[in-house]
């Protein structure tokens, strides 16, 4: 699996670059909004994913970094949004610029990305809420994991815990109070 390159840009297209390494040249998917940070004849460094269009189609998509990878991965594992999609979404901006728009539900954010409608941002909004917290490998309180032993051992699903725990606001940090909070999540879904 490809998921790095190093190398010369040797051709750019519209949302795409072309970049030499070791002898081979790699067409990579860019946002159509970064193909102008690239310029030919420029050794460039780019984190990509290698998506398998049909059996015999592989294509890479490439970001300028880890953490733009794992936002990219992220959404395109959401149903109905596609690598070009996804690719533009990462590249919008920052990582927190992007939490802080799921975090706000600020679907104008996501509305600079072409052809993605609406109900589709509102969708990509919610399968994100929760999400993000877990990218770049860390969890922001690093202490879910002890919460959701806890509200397993009060009897709640480990997959139960776990969900309810990631809409937990990042601000509460102390085990206690996310379990505190996760409770009152959860009792409120029991009353509706």
């Amino acid at each position: 699996m490809i998921s790095y390159l190093k190398g010369k840009v040797i051709a750019l297209g519209s949302d795409y670059i072309i970049t030499e390494t070791q002898g081979v040249g790699y067409k990579v998917y860019v946002a159509e909004n970064r193909v102008s940070s690239y310029l030919v004849g420029n050794e460039t460094e780019i984190y990509c994913h290698l998506h398998i269009k049909r059996e015999e189609t592989l294509e890479l998509y490439g970001v300028e970094s880890p953490q733009a990878l794992e936002v990219f991965e992220t959404l395109n594992n959401i149903s109905g949004i596609g690598p070009k999609a996804a690719l533009n979404i990462a590249s919008l901006g920052t990582m927190e610029q992007l939490r802080g728009a799921v975090e706000k539900g600020d679907v104008s954010y996501f509305a600079k990305v072409h052809g993605i409608g609406q109900k589709r941002i509102q969708k990509i909004i919610l399968e994100l809420t929760g999400k993000l917290r877990l990218l770049n490998g860390k969890n922001p309180t690093g202490e879910d994991s002890e919460a959701a032993d806890a509200l397993v051992a009060l009897g709640f699903s480990k997959k139960q815990s776990k969900e309810v725990l990631s809409r937990v606001p990042l601000e509460i940090t102390q085990t206690d109070q996310r379990i505190k909070e996760a409770l009152r999540a959860l009792g409120r879904g029991q009353n509706n």
